[in-house]
């Protein structure tokens, strides 16, 4: 086996990576750089120039390993893109979007010259033809059928999807060729979110395992418990409303904003709090339809529940949404959850910012650099910059981050890297004091386990 990390830097970018075995070459997963444009906001594609892919297999929709696959399928327009339903089709409504965010980049950032958009919707629908919908816990191929576990016992090559539980659709891959399983974990949660059930992985060790570090630099706080710390949100959700102020809970419209929907909707049914308006964009209206169409078809909580008819939120969608009066005594659950300029959740930030009885929820990752990670670290009275090109907001709302991550601790992946005892573990998906920190701790617990950071670029013999 060999294998390639073909995302740029040790940073959790572009994620993409490539497998030879038994003759055969996979690529994993085709992200896209959610702050960067061009060539460098793309996998290193170059690195793996003039290599016949036998397939693609990816793990879940997520912009940051899905964004990228229709630059891949125009190169390698034969290839089979091996997914499960439910991520087919999120990764159909993202790759569409991702073309109008593109479109919208080229005209307000002068991107003509760097080829933007960098595929079109017309290059979304022909990569979707390439794809192949696969069960979870079942063996497939290296050619795409359907094996049985017997021959899969006796050596056939073969890789399968197991439920990751990270968000609708996700998997991790292990694939099986020359007597050696490789198991890729992709973005990954163990633990219960409330509508998604914790990862049903593998058991059997691996001889090399493919693990995510997201998490790898913050440590879970002492006592910290996700009950208690739903408790602590309806508690502050309860006292924003009593303030008659302005609600926002920035939040990604894929995973956070179904999660979001169903905690509020477990509140109400609690009576935590009470039935208000809730208003969410027309990027996650669309996902949230896929959510309860596949209600019954995944590994998770509520089955019956039906986001849409239960919360009944109003779509804010279409060119006049940045123009919707903002109300008091209503909850606004709207993307994007960085607050990237032009978004919905930015464009109203400038008006709850300024207002001393609003509130601004964090539910997940902000980076310290965009305008969410800059508005988490302004004290009361400061300017915060949401655009680049309008003045400052003085911050005098109130602003709460509570942590609802759907990636596994630190702790979470230490402790199934020690169960499984590997061969050895390739670490990715982490910047670099995160990765360090795992490949560290993993030294210690497992001295018999080489822990490699795979140096992206260059080919590794496994």
């Amino acid at each position: 086996m060999e294998f390639i990390n073909l995302t740029r830097n040790v940073e959790i970018g572009a994620n993409c990576y490539a497998l030879k075995a038994s003759g055969k070459c996979f690529l994993l997963d085709a992200g896209m750089h959610p702050t960067r444009t061009g060539t460098e906001a793309q996998p290193n594609f170059a690195a793996v120039a003039g290599i016949s892919f036998d397939g693609a297999i990816l793990t879940h929709a997520h912009q940051d390993h899905v964004g990228s696959l229709p630059v891949f399928t125009q190169t390698a327009p034969e290839t089979p893109v091996f997914m499960t339903a439910a991520t087919s089709s999120i990764a159909e409504i993202m790759l569409h979007n991702s073309v109008n965010v593109m479109l919208r980049q080229r005209d307000e950032m002068n991107l003509v010259a760097e080829g933007y958009p960098l595929f079109t919707h017309r290059g979304a629908d022909l990569c979707e033809k390439q794809w192949r919908i696969c069960p979870v816990n079942h063996p497939v191929s290296f050619d795409g059928e359907r094996i049985s576990r017997k021959e899969a016992e006796q050596g056939e090559p073969y890789f399968e999807l197991f439920d990751a539980g990270h968000i609708l659709g996700s998997t991790g891959v292990l694939l099986s060729a020359e007597g050696k399983t490789f198991f890729y974990t992709g973005d990954v949660n163990f633990d219960d979110q409330t509508l998604l059930k914790g990862a049903l992985f593998p058991q059997e060790p691996p001889d090399i395992l493919l693990l995510e570090s997201t998490r790898g630099d913050a440590p879970v706080p002492e006592g910290f418990t996700r009950a208690a710390e739903e408790k602590r949100f309806a508690k502050a959700l309860t006292e924003a409303i009593q303030s008659k102020g302005i609600l926002l809970i920035p939040v990604f419209a894929l995973g956070k904003t179904q999660e979001i929907l169903g905690m509020l909707w477990k509140f109400r049914q609690e009576g935590l709090i009470p039935q208000l308006p809730i208003y969410i964009g027309g990027l996650s209206a669309k996902i949230t339809g896929i959510y309860d169409d596949f209600r019954n078809n995944c590994h998770r909580h509520y089955p019956e529940l039906r986001l849409f008819e239960e919360m009944s939120p109003y779509v804010l969608a279409g060119s006049d949404a940045a123009s919707h009066p903002l109300r008091n005594e209503g909850i606004y659950l709207l993307s994007s959850g960085m607050m990237t300029e032009n978004t919905l959740s930015n464009i109203f930030a400038r008006q709850v910012l300024p207002d001393p009885d609003s509130s601004i929820f964090f539910v997940g990752y902000s980076d310290p650099e965009s305008p969410a990670g800059r508005v988490r670290a302004a004290k009361d009275g400061e300017g915060v910059s949401l655009n680049s090109k309008l003045p400052p907001v003085t911050r005098r709302c109130r602003v709460e981050a509570f942590q609802f991550s759907a990636h596994s601790s630190r702790e979470s992946l230490l402790s199934y890297a020690t169960q499984l005892k590997p061969k050895k573990i390739l670490l990715t998906h982490g910047d670099p004091l995160a990765v360090e920190w795992m490949k560290a701790s993993l030294a210690k617990a497992l001295p018999g386990t080489e822990a490699i950071i795979p140096e992206p670029g260059k080919w590794l013999t496994l």
